[in-house]
């Protein structure tokens, strides 16, 4: 995410908590009500979106674990392809062995 994504966001978050307010206020609550609802609003929302993070980043559901699992298979794949019919069949064999 760059840094103009970061403040769009935070802006969107602040104009939408305003609007909440608002409407709230012409749905007939009293500004102190109105202001206590659209922060518990904001505040429920805030949880949600962090309980997300979390689950992601416990789940490995990042972007930097999976380029960075991408990164490792192309890197073993690499290696395997460069492999020699001669190792590559050593290498079975050595597998095999240990799996036995």
């Amino acid at each position: 995410m760059r840094r103009i994504d970061a403040l769009g966001i935070g802006l969107g978050v602040f104009v939408a908590g305003g609007l909440v307010y608002v409407i709230l206020q012409v749905v007939g609550l009293d500004s102190a009500n109105a202001g206590i609802w659209s922060q518990a609003l904001l505040v429920a929302g805030l949880i949600g979106w962090l309980l997300t993070y979390v689950f992601r980043a416990v789940s490995k559901d990042m972007t930097y674990h999976k380029q960075r699992q991408d990164y490792e298979e192309a890197f073993l794949q690499k290696r395997l392809d460069e492999l020699s019919p001669e190792e590559l069949a050593e290498l079975q064999a050595k597998i095999e062995q240990e799996v036995d």
